[in-house]
């Protein structure tokens, strides 16, 4: 420390304050004066700067808590008068020499170390435990669906590759029935095209058969025509001599007949 006493023409100053440009042992009042005013021009911006710096990072810390209550459309509540609680005050000077205290020794581990007591849990805290609670369940149930969903999506999957081997076989045997009945319908076709062709060869026999007999039946009926035609034509040489004499007769009876009624 250091002896000051204005009584005294000279005072000492201890070796660390050599930052401050004390490098000699002895300085009069009117030094001293000069030193301490610019010790406290330095301390007096040192602690501005801090306590701004402190009141920009609350108010940072204020916007984000800010931020997340409309986020959750929280209504928040501040009593102003609890900032003037001189117990609470006394209570964060502890825990702040506490902390300072506890980083500069080891770590240890203290069950009884006093904590602060928890925020009253009622209004909107209690409905934000709630909220995360519901949640937590609800995203639970969504697993344990999606798991559910999982197995019966694998299920699906695999009942899909059974019944698409079985359509497969069921195609296969559908095509082997099918050249089965294509051939059974081509021998068919064939066996009625053998038979087709066996009638018209027999319809084409009969028809030709019949043919020729006609051909000879209208060989016969000419033959028979030219025999009737050269019968009547010596039927007509003889009808004619007859009709003469005939006809001569006819004639003399008329005329005897004639001279007896005369």
């Amino acid at each position: 420390s250091t002896n000051l006493y204005p009584t005294h023409p000279s005072v000492t100053f201890p070796r660390s304050w050599a930052k401050f440009q004390l490098v000699e042992e002895t300085f009069t009042i009117d030094e001293v004066s000069e030193v301490l005013s610019g010790l406290q021009a330095v301390v007096h911006s040192e602690v501005e700067s801090e306590l701004i710096n402190t009141a920009y990072t609350n108010v940072l810390l204020l916007r984000q808590l800010f931020a997340q209550a409309e986020k959750w459309y929280l209504k928040l509540q501040t009593d102003i008068s609890e900032l003037e609680n001189r117990e609470l005050l006394e209570q964060v000077a502890e825990f702040e020499k506490a902390e300072i205290t506890s980083s500069n020794k080891k770590p240890i581990l203290d069950t009884t170390k006093p904590k602060l007591a928890p925020l009253n849990e009622g209004g909107t805290a209690e409905l934000l435990n709630k909220e995360i609670l519901r949640l937590q369940e609800e995203n639970e149930k969504l697993k344990s669906r999606l798991k559910t969903i999982e197995i019966q999506a694998t299920n699906a999957l695999d009942e899909k590759s059974k019944l698409e081997k079985a359509l497969q076989d069921l195609q296969l045997d559908q095509g082997n029935q099918k050249d089965f009945i294509k051939a059974q319908d081509l021998s068919n076709l064939e066996n009625t095209v053998a038979a087709l062709k066996s009638e018209f060869q027999k319809t084409l026999n009969d028809k030709t058969e019949n043919q020729k007999s006609l051909e000879e039946n209208l060989a016969t009926a000419k033959h028979d025509l030219l025999r009737v035609q050269e019968q009547l034509h010596m039927a007509e040489k003889v009808r004619r001599p007859c009709l003469r004499d005939l006809s001569v007769n006819v004639q003399l009876t008329d005329a005897h007949s004639r001279e007896e009624y005369m």
